[in-house]
């Protein structure tokens, strides 16, 4: 845990912290693939805006702009319609997530990330068929439901099914899925950018990762920790024996997790009532504040529009796309960095090591944009300094890749004790989808006002947030789940806050 701006590493072993079996790899890995549809959109929207077939049929205004000489670069795709496209699945996803709290713990982990699927899979099929803008904003609503569903019960389950031991290096599966959803949408938005109907063909394929993630979680079992919750223990010590094996003993490890359920019954009171008590603060800033500083780094922003920002600063639309799949290659490829070594020199030191190097990128890009754009952004910029521009994105997204991508979903899945558990990440996937809409709503916007600018704003935020590591996120790496507690219970600055267990 932290003390001051120093780490100490909490407790190496405890419950399930043995050998990494094959059921328990194959289970995390078939949970992990929630992670495919959330990428797949991610990646999907920012291509789509850029091909002409669509722009014509939806929104012709944006074509009518380009094609005017004396238009800002920076303000060619800045349309509040487009916009709403792209955002009105995050805030669909924030309600969504928030219902998910309650679902989650009447119905199990399983159960949300099936319906999540299956409502994500609607969605597409909509998208993918869409006539009018009307259908277009349904389907992604019901995207938005789907993601919402999922991305609060996925975090949740690797998390209680990991070895406490590997419990980082499991739950980075749901980004590195997420990752390989965001490349392989951009591979096929340029498969399909020249077809008089490849728009419909990239949302429309959003069917396929939906239907693998949904078929792969009817074939697992739920979470020995939902199974207590729900008072089905037999299942539960079965559950644990299939990802434990049959040689460790699981004893131990139940009856921990039945105490922790019945204390957390015994209080009798209402999650989202509970999670605000003074003892659970710590944990509730974190809630909010990882997630939130997450998309200020402007990662996601970035990823929806890479094709359109790289269009924007001199890039062709081939070349967009192209560029785009290599942001996107770099970024998965980043993601196992830190599945390598997350349980091994911590949460603490990805965070502050990516924040860093993300803060000079940012700077860097702002700095190549200034010189050579001008002020007024009517300069236009040479392929050279284009290519500078990609190489300062890639390397800001391996940063991000390895820090603040998959630990911003680990984080907030493991800090909380079993009855707010499935509160808690509800709250951290609300902030999530209400930063990411307000962020993807004002982009294009901010953009074309802000110019180069905009990539400052988003530096400043990565200074902010790792400052705040430094010296408010204790250690969390190794700790089992039923003893999180005693990493606040040992920090400078959140012992105030917290009660000892009794």
């Amino acid at each position: 845990m932290a003390i001051g701006g120093f780490a100490i590493d909490g407790p190496a072993n405890g419950f399930g912290s043995g050998k990494v079996t094959v059921s328990v790899a194959i289970t995390c890995i078939v949970a992990a693939s929630s992670g495919l549809i959330f990428g797949y959109d991610i990646g999907i929207s920012g291509g789509v805006t850029t091909m002409v077939p669509f722009l014509k049929k939806f929104f012709p205004s944006i074509l009518r702009k380009a094609a005017d000489a004396n238009t800002n670069i920076y303000c060619v795709f800045d349309s509040q319609a487009l916009t709403a496209f792209t955002s009105s699945l995050y805030i669909a996803g924030l309600a969504s997530s928030l219902a998910a709290s309650r679902l989650t713990a009447s119905f199990g982990r399983k159960a949300i990330m099936v319906l999540g699927g299956c409502t994500f899979l609607v969605g597409g099929a909509i998208n993918g068929g869409a006539e009018n803008i009307a259908m277009l904003i349904l389907g992604r609503i019901l995207l938005g439901i789907g993601i919402g569903f999922t991305n609060q019960a996925t975090p949740v389950y690797l998390s209680e099914v990991a070895p406490s031991k590997w419990r980082g290096a499991f739950n980075t599966g749901f980004q590195f899925f997420l990752g390989i959803g965001v490349v392989a949408a951009n591979c096929i938005n340029f498969a399909t950018a020249k077809h008089p109907w490849g728009w419909r063909v990239s949302l429309g394929l959003a069917v396929v990762p939906a239907a693998i993630m949904t078929i792969g979680a009817l074939l697992i079992s739920d979470t020995p920790s939902s199974l207590v919750e729900r008072g089905k223990i037999a299942q539960a010590k079965q559950s644990l024996i299939k990802v434990r094996g049959k040689d460790d003993d699981v004893e131990a490890e139940l009856a921990e997790i039945v105490k922790s359920s019945e204390i957390a019954k015994a209080a009798n009171q209402e999650p989202f009532v509970t999670i605000f008590e003074r003892q659970f603060r710590p944990h509730l800033v974190m809630a909010i504040m990882i997630p939130f500083f997450q998309q200020v780094t402007g990662i996601n922003i970035i990823a929806f529009y890479a094709p359109v920002l790289f269009q924007s600063v001199g890039f062709g639309n081939n070349s967009a796309l192209i560029a785009a799949i290599i942001l996107a290659l770099v970024n998965l490829c980043s993601i196992l960095v830190s599945t390598s070594v997350v349980d091994r020199y911590g949460r603490r030191f990805l965070f502050l090591a990516g924040g860093s190097l993300m803060f000079i990128c940012q700077v860097a890009v702002a700095c190549v944009l200034a010189v050579t754009t001008g002020v007024s952004g009517t300069k236009q910029i040479t392929k050279g300094y284009a290519i500078l521009v990609l190489v300062l994105m890639c390397i800001y997204a391996s940063g991000f890749g390895w820090s603040w991508g998959p630990l911003s979903w680990l984080i907030p899945s493991e800090i909380f004790p079993i009855k707010i558990r499935p509160t808690g990440q509800s709250i951290s996937v609300a902030t999530n989808l209400a930063t990411t809409f307000v962020l993807a709503q004002a982009f294009l916007t901010m953009l074309c006002h802000f110019k180069y600018g905009a990539f400052l704003f988003y530096a400043a935020w990565i200074a902010v947030m790792t400052v705040f590591v430094a010296f408010f996120l204790p250690e969390t790496k190794g700790v089992p789940l039923e003893s999180m507690f005693t990493v606040w219970e040992r920090h400078w600055y959140w012992r105030r806050f917290v009660q000892a267990k009794q």
